[in-house]
């Protein structure tokens, strides 16, 4: 068993990682006093995306892109490690056009747009010269079980028309988004297949009857693409505009999620990894009562307990991406929810200890640390909440279980065979 990575995957490391000092990082500043000024930084992303489509370091996460699409052909294991490293700095991702919801749309126009569909939406979006998001979750109605969407999308002829409200529609407010893909309830009848009632439908931003209501905070931090509340009104859209096949949406919905959480993941484990290093920089250079805090036993414990554990999850991270190049995605939804459930929680407990490390500067916006433990605790509902992850994992446990019961009782000793 071959833990590296392969030369083609260091080198791609290398790049990126060169990147990311050279240009990246000394604009972190310009694009946090922009945003702190209330403006999306359009012009910087624009001038670093530039530069990173000239060096190669784009679409990096896609590996279906075709010959005449532009992009580097990675596999879901290749990828992986490169968003951890863009993962070090959230606004980082999208410099290379790997960021969601984007990834996610792209994947499937890629597996169920039609040729026109293509042309429109998915080329702009690939060139990075445009941006999109997704509507599935609602705020009236339990979005954990997809199938519980009210939000309709009926047929009106030669139309969809979509009458709903969605939030936490992911870059709503950017400036570039031009058009959202609704999920939404295509078939009313009560006695249809739950899985077989919803349809996808591709709406432009500019299509009457669509309204950004407001930007919703998430844990008090404010996006500067935003997280929205999106109301549909009578919004009319072509049938042309219906992504797959009408009642499909469901399984749209689940062919999009799986590369996705991996993604998630591994950007989760570079933040870790940061809050780690920022967790030994500060216990070094800080004395209390006499000592280092590094001198004390109980900080050297977090940090030993976090390097076993972000090693422990970047492992199960790329077992579950080698799983899905090998059989798919289907094949490793158990794994993926399993590493969704983990991230997440890693994610608050690593940057908790830095912050306590830090003290009460933990608290503030000079480190990072308090927005990334927010995001950790967001990351416990963001692509499903942690429950319905643990009951996929435990179905899928006690499914095998039932199919060797009772081999496990030959284990068993009772008192008196025992004594005997």
């Amino acid at each position: 068993m071959d833990f590296a990575y392969s030369d083609k995957v260091e080198g791609l490391r290398a790049r990126l990682d060169d990147f990311m000092r050279t240009h990246v990082l000394p604009a972190n500043t310009e694009w946090h006093r922009a945003v702190e000024d209330g403006r999306y930084p359009l012009e910087l992303v624009d001038r670093l995306k530039a530069k990173a489509y000239a060096e190669g370091l784009w679409n990096l996460f896609l590996p279906a892109l075709r010959d005449d699409e532009p992009g580097t052909r990675l596999t879901n294991l290749e990828y992986a490690p490169l968003a951890e490293i863009m993962g070090r700095l959230p606004w980082a991702s999208e410099l290379f056009n790997c960021n969601a919801p984007d990834t996610g749309n792209m994947e499937i126009l890629h597996m169920f747009g039609t040729p026109d569909q293509k042309a429109r939406w998915l080329a702009p979006l690939l060139d990075g010269t445009i941006r999109s998001c997704v509507g599935i979750t609602e705020p009236d109605t339990a979005s954990s079980d997809p199938t519980n969407l009210q939000t309709t999308i009926l047929r009106d002829g030669d139309s969809f028309v979509i009458n709903g409200r969605k939030w936490f529609t992911t870059g709503a407010r950017h400036p570039n988004a031009r058009f959202v893909i609704v999920m939404g309830l295509s078939d009313p009848r009560p006695d249809a297949d739950p899985h077989a009632r919803h349809s996808m439908v591709i709406v432009p931003f500019d299509t009457p009857g669509v309204r950004v209501v407001r930007d919703v905070p998430i844990m008090h931090h404010h996006a500067p693409e935003g997280h929205c509340e999106v109301l549909f009104r009578d919004v009319r859209v072509p049938a042309a505009n219906l992504l797959g096949e009408e009642g499909k949406g469901f399984a749209i919905a689940q062919a999009r999620l799986g590369p996705g959480r991996v993604h998630h993941c591994m950007r989760t484990i570079g933040q870790c990894e940061l809050a780690l290093e920022l967790m030994m920089e500060r216990a070094l250079e800080r004395r209390t009562f006499g000592r280092h805090l590094a001198d004390y036993a109980n900080i050297q414990d977090w940090i030993a307990e976090s390097r076993i554990e972000i090693d422990q999850l970047r492992l199960q991270v790329l077992r579950a991406a080698w799983l899905m190049d090998r059989a798919g995605n289907h094949a490793a939804r158990v794994e993926v929810s399993a590493i969704k459930v983990g991230a997440a929680r890693l994610q608050t407990r690593v940057v908790d200890r830095a912050m306590q490390v830090f003290g009460a500067m933990g608290l503030t916006p000079d480190t990072p640390l308090s927005f990334l433990w927010t995001w950790g605790r967001a990351l416990r509902f963001i692509d499903g909440p942690d429950e319905v992850h643990l009951r996929t994992i435990a179905r899928d446990e006690l499914k095998k279980a039932k199919g060797r019961r009772g081999e496990s009782l030959a284990y068993l000793v009772t008192p008196r065979e025992h004594l005997a």
